[in-house]
C-alpha cells in the first residue's frame, strides 16, 4: 500500500495513526497502520446486538448484548477496546429504528466515534439477497456491520444538531396539528347531532365567533331560551362587530326548529365543550411551536423560503427531512428520497400501464411538497401554467399537483445546493425546460 495519495481511510479500509516524528518507512507503515473495523449495532428498546468486523469482513470476537443504559453502554466501549477497536479506527452503523437508537447514538458521538445512521430500507434489501432470509438480532448487526465495509449507503439526516432539533420539533408540529384535525372531527359528530343545521349558519364552525357560541350555548334548547340581547352582545363582541342582532335572530330560529336530538344532550353537550378547549389548547401550542421553529430557521440562513409555496414552516420541515442536500447526487435522487418518483412495473414483455407514487422515503417531506405545491399552483405564474396544461389534459388535481411537487423538488435541489434565492431563469435552466414525468396517485 502506497503512503502518498492514499484515498481517505473509509474508501480503503485502513487509518493511519500518529508518527510520532519517525520516517514513513515500509516497515514502520506495517507498524503504524490498522485494519479498519466496522461495527453493526442491532437496535431494539431494551437490549442492543453488536457485532464487529475486520476490514476483511471477518468477525472479530463474539457478539455482544448491551442494555439500554449506562452500564450498558460503557460495557460496549470496554468491548470495543478488547478488540482493538477504537475512534481512530472504527465506523459504527445503526438503523434508524423508532427512537430507540438516539441514546447510544448521542452517546457514541460523544465518545468521538464516527457513527452511521443508516436507513432500515438499506439494509432490508441487503438481508434480502441471502437464499435463506434469516432473521435475528445477531444478524441484523451483522447485516449492518457488511452495509458499512462494503459503503453502499447513505446516512440519515440526523447527523447535525441543528437539523436533528429542526426535525424533532417539525415532527411534533406535524402530531399536533393532527390532533387538532381529529378533535374538530369528533367536534362535528357531536354537533351534527347535537345541532344538525348549526353548519349552515357560520362559514368556519371553529371561527372565532362560532366557537364562543359553542362553547357557552351548546344546545339548541340552550341557545332557544337566551335572549336575543344576550345573544347578540356576544355575537358582537366575538366577532368585532361583524355579527349582530340579525345573525342572533337566524341562530334562534334555527334552534327553535332544529332536529338535533333530545335525550342525553347534556353528556353530549359536555363533551363537546370539552373538545372545543382542548382543539384551543392545542393551536396555541401550535403557535409557539412555530415561533420555536422559526428560531431554527432564523440559523440555517437558507433561501428555500424564497421558493414558490413554501414559507418558514414548511422550509423547515424539507430541511430537516433532507438533511445535507450533499448527500443527493442530483435532483432526481431527492425526487425518489421524497417518494414521489414513479414506481416502475416492468417484467420481461410485461410493462404496467398505471403508474403510480413509489411513496418510499419520508411521508413528512412528501406531505410538506404537496402543500407547497398546492399553494404555489396559485400564487407564481410559472407553475400555475404548468398546473393548468396539465388539467387542461385531462389530468386530476391531485396528480397534477404531485407533478408540480416533482418540478419544485428541482427547484429546491438547485436552491440549496448553489446556496442562492430562487430565480425563475435559474430554475428554468436546471431543469432543460421540460415537464417532469406524469404521476398517478393511488
Amino acid at each position: 500500500m502506497s503512503w502518498m495519495g492514499t484515498a481517505p481511510y473509509v474508501e480503503q479500509g485502513c487509518v493511519p495513526v500518529k508518527l510520532c516524528g519517525k520516517p514513513p518507512s515500509v516497515t514502520f507503515l506495517k507498524e503504524v497502520w490498522c485494519d479498519m473495523f466496522y461495527v453493526g449495532i442491532d437496535i431494539a428498546k431494551n437490549l442492543h446486538e453488536v457485532a464487529i468486523l475486520s476490514d476483511s469482513g471477518e468477525l472479530a470476537g463474539t457478539s455482544l448484548k448491551i442494555a439500554n443504559t449506562i452500564p450498558g453502554a460503557q460495557k460496549l466501549l470496554d468491548h470495543l477496546a478488547k478488540a482493538g477497536v477504537a475512534a481512530d479506527n472504527a465506523v459504527i452503523g445503526m438503523e434508524a429504528t423508532g427512537h430507540y437508537w438516539l441514546a447510544i447514538y448521542s452517546f457514541l458521538v460523544g465518545q468521538n466515534y464516527a457513527v452511521k445512521v443508516i436507513n432500515p430500507i438499506v439494509t432490508d434489501a441487503y438481508r434480502n439477497m441471502s437464499v435463506r432470509k434469516a432473521k435475528t438480532d445477531q444478524i441484523d448487526a451483522v447485516v449492518i456491520a457488511k452495509v458499512l465495509r462494503l459503503g453502499e449507503y447513505k446516512e440519515a439526516p440526523t447527523a447535525n444538531e441543528q437539523t436533528l432539533a429542526l426535525r424533532q420539533l417539525c415532527r411534533f408540529r406535524a402530531y399536533e396539528v393532527d390532533l387538532c384535525s381529529d378533535l374538530k372531527r369528533k367536534s362535528i359528530a357531536l354537533v351534527d347531532q347535537l345541532f344538525p343545521e348549526y353548519a349552515k349558519l357560520f362559514s368556519d364552525t371553529f371561527g372565532v365567533t362560532s366557537r364562543e357560541v359553542l362553547l357557552n350555548y351548546s344546545t339548541p334548547e340552550e341557545l332557544s331560551q337566551i335572549s336575543t340581547r344576550k345573544l347578540t352582545n356576544l355575537l358582537d363582541k366575538a366577532s368585532r362587530g361583524r355579527f349582530g342582532k340579525d345573525k342572533a335572530l337566524q341562530i334562534k330560529d334555527a334552534a327553535v326548529h332544529s332536529l338535533g336530538i333530545t335525550i342525553a344532550t347534556d353528556a353530549f353537550a359536555f363533551q363537546l365543550r370539552q373538545l372545543l378547549e382542548q382543539i384551543s389548547f392545542v393551536e396555541e401550542k401550535v403557535e409557539q411551536l412555530d415561533l420555536e421553529i422559526a428560531v431554527y430557521m432564523k440559523q440555517t440562513d437558507s433561501f428555500i423560503t424564497t421558493i414558490p409555496g413554501i414559507g418558514p414552516v414548511l422550509g423547515a420541515v424539507i430541511l430537516s427531512e433532507l438533511g445535507d442536500i450533499s448527500r443527493f447526487e442530483d435532483a432526481k435522487k431527492l425526487v425518489a428520497y421524497a417518494g414521489i418518483d414513479a414506481a416502475v412495473n416492468q417484467s420481461g414483455n410485461f410493462e404496467g400501464t398505471e403508474v403510480h407514487m413509489s411513496k418510499r422515503g419520508s411521508p413528512y417531506l412528501r406531505r410538506a411538497l404537496y402543500t407547497a405545491a398546492s399553494v404555489a399552483v396559485f400564487h407564481d405564474p410559472e407553475l400555475s401554467a404548468y398546473y393548468q396544461r396539465l388539467r387542461q389534459r385531462g389530468k386530476h388535481h391531485s396528480v397534477a399537483v404531485v407533478a408540480v411537487a416533482r418540478k419544485l423538488c428541482y427547484f429546491i435541489f438547485s436552491v440549496l445546493s448553489e446556496n442562492r434565492p430562487y430565480e425563475v431563469r435559474l430554475h428554468n435552466a436546471a431543469t432543460g425546460g421540460t415537464e417532469p414525468a406524469q404521476l398517478a396517485l393511488e
